[in-house]
């Protein structure tokens, strides 16, 4: 038995007790984040939100195995918020999908959600009308056509089903009653069902996700409507930790009590529990976000004197976020589109004005690496 299956669907319940001190504990960490991100500028300010957001998009597709490129992702962001950001790159179809979704979540996080908004999000994610190459109904709830909704994992011949979604034909009444709920303001509902705007939202992912109404798309659909809540709590579509992160860092767990939550009762104590221990890791993981903008502003003033092409200020820029590996000049003339003495030649002036430092080890296996920010 699944829980929608029970006749107290979707009355669900939880122990405030249980959850009264990570609640307490998460609303404080917000508080704090929110006052030292007031304390740094607008400029800074800035930066922490379209790093946090981009990290944000990148990884929640990561939980779903879709990868995308952080670059095409962070240029999307920064050109549609109307940024102005060095290095932009040209963005694919499918990921100015995703981040138009994410957007419209959180920038406009306080208009009504509905069907057609929704529907508008599960098109930009699947511009071609396709999940990897199978063809799905996009845009519209899915029908079941070719069998039941399952969350299945193992080999062919040897599946494990790990939940069944509702029938098709129960979806529209179902999303009904959720957006019925999702859209009440707090203070609005009656006492007895008022609901803390941060537990809102750990309700509101849960209980879209085990409706699972569209063909694909579902969980990052499910995380931008938490996110989505998670603005409305905070009252600012700016936010600086990233739920999507921190979940993919935890994701088996994830997988783990979803799983467990739909196969037990209305009783969801232990689902809100774990949800608001994720949001506290991710509140914490926000400080190295913090500490690496921070660290970029540093640099650019120590060196706002020093004259840098355009070239070496995108790898420059590449190093102070979350450069892969080490730092070749094949890699440097790969990435800056130059030819291998051109990137030599950057390499080797910026060694000269003190920004980068040569490994010791000779040949064609030299690399460098920015000198330590003072």
């Amino acid at each position: 038995m699944y829980i929608y299956h029970r006749k107290e669907w979707p009355e669900f319940i939880w122990d405030d007790k249980t959850l009264l001190v990570p609640l307490s504990n998460v609303r404080n960490l917000q508080g704090k984040l929110l006052g030292k991100m007031e304390a740094i500028g607008f400029s800074l300010k800035e930066e922490a939100f379209l790093e946090t957001l981009t990290v944000d998009v990148v990884k929640s597709n990561e939980i779903e195995g879709a990868y995308l490129d952080t670059n095409q992702v962070r240029s999307s962001i920064a050109r549609r918020l109307g940024m102005d950001v060095p290095g932009l790159v040209a963005s694919d179809r499918n990921v100015e999908g995703v981040v138009e979704m994410m957007l419209n979540a959180t920038q406009n996080y306080s208009q009504v959600l509905t069907k057609d908004r929704l529907f508008g999000w599960h098109s930009a994610l699947f511009p071609a009308g396709r999940s990897s190459i199978k063809k799905i109904r996009v845009g519209d709830w899915r029908d079941d056509t070719e069998g039941p909704m399952q969350v299945v994992s193992g080999p062919m011949g040897k599946e494990r089903i790990h939940f069944e979604a509702p029938q098709s034909e129960l979806i529209n009444n179902e999303m009904n009653q959720f957006l019925s709920w999702f859209n009440k303001v707090y203070g609005s509902e009656s006492k007895n069902e008022s609901i803390e705007p941060v537990l809102k939202s750990g309700i509101a992912h849960f209980w879209f996700v085990t409706i699972h109404p569209f063909d694909d798309g579902n969980g990052r659909i499910a995380r931008a409507i938490a996110d989505m809540q998670l603005c409305r709590a905070d009252g600012t579509p700016h936010r600086f930790y990233s739920m999507s992160a921190q979940i993919e860092q935890q994701k088996e767990e994830y997988y783990d009590i979803l799983e467990m939550s739909q196969k037990g009762s209305l009783d969801i104590t232990e689902w809100l529990d774990w949800y608001l221990s994720c949001m506290h890791n991710a509140l914490e993981s926000s400080e190295l976000l913090l500490s690496k903008v921070l660290d970029k502003a540093k640099f650019w003033k120590n060196h706002a004197s020093t004259i840098i092409n355009e070239r070496q200020k995108l790898m420059i820029n590449k190093l102070l976020d979350d450069f892969y590996g080490k730092l070749t000049t094949s890699k440097w003339a790969k990435i800056t589109k130059c030819s291998p003495d051109t990137a030599l030649r950057d390499i080797q002036d910026l060694i000269g004005k003190n920004i980068l430092i040569k490994e010791s080890a000779g040949g064609r296996s030299t690399s460098y690496f920015l000198r330590p920010i003072q």
